[in-house]
Parts: structure tokens; sequence; C-alpha cells
């Protein structure tokens, strides 16, 4: 089968199930591209991605080819197989209609059509309500292409957001819904709305976690847990 692929502009939404051993690429076509995601158990949708734990059990702030993406219940959804970005952060949130109308100005479907200025947080519930959820089910999200640094105070500044080409592949462990939307990052300095595409690729080949994602012993007992819930389902 020949991967799926799709170019989606900025401020669009999406969301798509998984399966185990699939992939997802992910590439800033221009530079510049924004990509905020959230990760749930399309069978137990009480389970979603978990970025405290993300980041805790691998000891890191910046996430990379080799870091897996946790859930609350323990578990691997997708390591991050490749990655020629280097740095994604799972920190800073997403902006909301208020933030985002102040920012650059308020825009509605009626006044611009496609160019209006489409926030993260409603394009999330958007999605999530496909599937039955709301803004209780809403979890800290994972921003790719987007290198933060903390000063000694402890503010947030964004120093490198995407480049042209630029490419990050997550490789999916167990089946998992993932939701996306490509509106603005909150520590975006643009003054004007981000207009950068995002293309992605769905491959349905099968493949394992790559040894990179698997060097942590957390990594190893994360994807044992994997194993085990996977077992339950064919009993």
């Amino acid at each position: 089968m020949q991967p799926y692929q799709t170019l989606l502009p900025a401020g669009a939404h999406w969301s798509f199930v998984m399966r185990s051993g699939s992939a997802l690429t992910l590439t800033d076509v221009e530079g510049g591209a924004s990509a905020s995601l959230l990760f749930y158990n399309p069978e137990n949708l009480l389970e979603r991605y978990n970025a405290p734990d993300t980041l805790k059990c691998q000891h890191t702030f910046r996430l990379t080819a080799g870091h897996c993406l946790y859930s609350d219940m323990g578990r691997i959804f997708c390591g991050i197989e490749h990655d020629s970005f280097g740095w994604h952060e799972s920190v800073c949130g997403t902006l909301n209609a208020a933030q985002t109308a102040a920012r650059y100005g308020v825009s509605d479907y009626q006044q611009a059509r496609n160019l209006r200025h489409q926030n993260g947080y409603d394009s999330f519930l958007v999605e999530l309500a496909k599937y039955g959820l709301g803004q209780r089910d809403m979890a800290a999200c994972l921003n790719l292409f987007a290198q933060v640094r903390a000063d000694d105070s402890g503010r947030l500044t964004l120093e490198r957001q995407g480049e042209a080409g630029a490419q990050v592949r997550l490789r999916f462990a167990m089946d998992t819904l993932v939701l996306l939307h490509t509106c603005p990052h909150p520590l975006s300095p643009a003054s004007d709305y981000p207009r950068q595409p995002l293309q992605l690729t769905l491959d349905a080949q099968r493949a394992p976690l790559p040894e990179i994602c698997l060097q942590r012993a957390e990594n190893q007992r994360g994807l044992r847990n994997n194993a085990l819930y996977q077992l339950q389902g064919e009993v």
C-alpha cells in the first residue's frame, strides 16, 4: 500500500487513528510551520498523552529522535523514529480564541473564510467532539518544530520555529488517535498570522519501535507495559 499524503494549510485541524506499527511523517514544507498534537487510546479514550511523564521519565526538556511519547497509563503511544529538526517542546500548550484575537486581530469564518485566525484550543475541541470528548479531556500538547529555552528566571523563549524541509517521523507502538492542528505556537514572534503549511505522510507499513527509542531502560519498561496491554486484548 502506498503512503497517503496531504498538505494542511495553517489554521487547520485533523485527526486520524494510527495503527500499531504504522508511521506518521510531518514535514515543514516552507519553514516556520507549526504542528501541535494530542494522543488518545481509541479503545479507551480516558487514556491520553501525558506531557509531564514523557519528560520526567526520559530526563529531558526537549524532545527529539529516540524519545518516546507516553500515555497517562505508562504506555508508549509512539516513538520519534527520525528527526531532522532536533528540538520539539511539550510545555507551552496552545493559544485560545482570546489570546489569538489579541495577538493577530479578530478574523472569523464569516469574514475571511479559510483565512480566518483560527486558534489551537478551539481546533482541538472540534476534533475532540468527533469522538465524544470535550474540554475536560484536553491535555498538555506536543508542539513540533519549536525550539524553546528557559532562562534563569524561568521565562520561556521560542528561539527557532521550523525550517524548510524539516521532518519528524513518529512510529506508533499502539493504536493511537492523533489530534493535530496547525495554528500558531503560543510564543511565535510573528506580527501577522503565520501561514506556513504542513505536510502529512501516513505509512501503513508496519514496523516495531526502532532501537534508538529503546536505549533507555524507562522506554523498555514502557514497551513491556504495551505488550501486557496488547496481550489482554488478545485473550
